[in-house]
């Protein structure tokens, strides 16, 4: 074959990616592309945000600007467009006269539906368009059940895949790449994308630097492949991860790869084979591989958005009627969420964080999650969609079925809630936490840290601290709401 385009998408490495090893190793000319898609940074249909906000829109610019760095080194380039991929991915098909395009394929109804109008237009030209699954750890044709009869329930899923399944070895990355001569173009800048870098949540941010914030994400594999040798070897951190992961403060109390995994600027497969060299040459106890059963977690909800597409995106998400589920549409209510005004301290310093950062940690999550959907009562999907604008490491699959799961129309039939107060006191017991990100509450003893509302008048004017002034009053009686259901 004289000629291949490599149609990178969320795969942006060179390390474990079949799809370009496999263009080298069939192509004379392989002519690498991104195509920086518009609709990915249209508005939500859920709520008035963009779906790419500036924290992801600055890590995908950085991890697109390192994939042609890397592939420079190995005497090649990236085309890079910005457009339609529909109308992009034909028109250097027509220009390189290239009989094949391969692509990663992802399993969510977007990236699906763009995936099937370019592969249509593609073959109008008369290529062919591969597809190769780059993005999980177990491929899908190795689980011992087909995808579409997977079961729904993860613990499940999880055993029989441990028991029956056998992680494929890592693909080698091609020492050269040898690309036709092209004017590469430029990466898009945030303001040419659409996205405005000034404001989140009514608020000014710059998305690059916020010295509050547990870690500076930069896109690209190298940072990504920095970052897993610094956790797992260099600060040793793997060995307490299962003790640690729960944390809410610093970079070290979880291995942070989530950023570089969604954009597949680290290869799952290659992070599998770092723990299992860590095993043979460390230690092998419950955190190693408990890093394994959170990329097991990431696995299973890739395969259940193959199982199910849009069904996820239902009110009542894949359970549909069963799940007994009605929404309100409260826009007031949901903006004092979305600002971190709520005048509950652990739901507001998460959220703030996640405004001023782009991150926020698993048990935030699952906490502002349930503080939405359950206790306010409001349409989950909008909180995922918010999630979706915000989050540096957005992954279409995890993020929409780990926010269904949390409100109870997921894989998880219990529809248990959180409680956030409790919460507060297990994992930021000195409050550290929440004063770190309301900084308005750090005179406060812990114990009136989580629960302002208790001051007497007295001890707010000992401490300087003025519900409805310095800090929201309490958008509802939290305690009450816990003990009533």
């Amino acid at each position: 074959m004289d000629t291949v385009v490599v149609w990178f998408r969320r795969d942006l490495r060179l390390h474990d990616n079949e799809t370009l090893a496999r263009a080298v190793a069939d192509a004379d000319e392989v002519v690498p592309l991104y195509v920086f898609d518009p609709s990915e940074y249209a508005g939500s249909r859920y709520v008035d945000v963009p779906k790419t906000g500036p924290y992801r829109a600055s890590f995908v610019r950085e991890s697109v600007a390192d994939l042609r760095a890397l592939l420079r080194a190995r005497g090649g380039d990236l085309l890079v467009r910005h457009g339609d991929p529909a109308e992009q991915v034909p028109a250097v098909v027509d220009r390189f006269d290239a009989e094949a395009v391969y692509a990663g394929t992802i399993p969510s109804t977007e990236e699906q539906a763009v995936e099937s109008a370019t592969r249509a237009a593609v073959a109008e030209r008369g290529a062919s368009f591969e597809r190769f699954r780059t993005h999980t750890l177990y491929h899908a044709d190795d689980l011992p059940t087909p995808v579409d009869a997977i079961d729904d329930t993860y613990t499940p899923w999880r055993k029989e895949v441990e028991r029956e399944a056998t992680v494929r070895e890592t693909v080698a990355t091609p020492t050269a790449v040898p690309t036709p001569a092209f004017d590469p173009g430029d990466v898009p800048t945030l303001d040419a994308l659409g996205v405005d870098e000034a404001t989140v949540a009514g608020r000014a941010v710059d998305p690059s630097v916020d010295d509050r914030a547990a870690i500076t994400f930069r896109g690209g594999a190298s940072a990504g492949r920095e970052r897993l040798q610094e956790y797992v070897w260099e600060e040793d951190n793997l060995r307490r991860y299962k003790e640690t992961r729960n944390g809410l403060l610093g970079a070290d109390f979880s291995s942070k790869l989530s950023a570089w995994l969604s954009q597949g600027c680290l290869s799952p497969r290659y992070v599998y084979e770092e723990v299992q060299r860590y095993e043979n040459d460390r230690v092998s106890n419950d955190s190693t591989y408990w890093l394994v059963f959170e990329l097991l977690w990431r696995d299973f909800f890739q395969f259940q958005f193959r199982k199910h597409g849009a069904a996820f995106f239902r009110p009542q998400g894949i359970r549909g009627e069963s799940a007994g589920k009605r929404w309100r549409h409260d826009e007031p209510t949901f903006r004092q969420w979305a600002r971190g005004e709520t005048g509950i301290p652990f739901v507001d310093a998460n959220m703030r964080e996640l405004n001023a950062t782009g991150y926020m940690s698993n048990r935030g999550r699952q906490n502002v999650a349930s503080f939405l959907a359950d206790v306010l009562g409001i349409d989950w999907r909008w909180g995922a969609a918010y999630f979706e604008s915000l989050l540096t490491d957005y992954d279409p699959a995890s993020n929409w079925g780990n926010w269904a799961y949390q409100a109870g129309v997921g894989n998880d039939s219990r529809d248990n809630y959180f409680d956030v107060l409790s919460q507060a006191d297990r994992y930021d017991s000195n409050a550290e936490y929440v004063t770190h990100w309301l900084p308005e509450l750090s005179a406060l003893p812990p114990e009136y840290a989580h629960r302002p509302w208790r001051l007497s008048d007295g001890a707010a004017a000992e401490y300087g601290v003025r519900l409805g002034v310095d800090y929201p009053e309490p958008m509802l009686d939290i305690e009450e709401w816990y003990r009533t259901h």
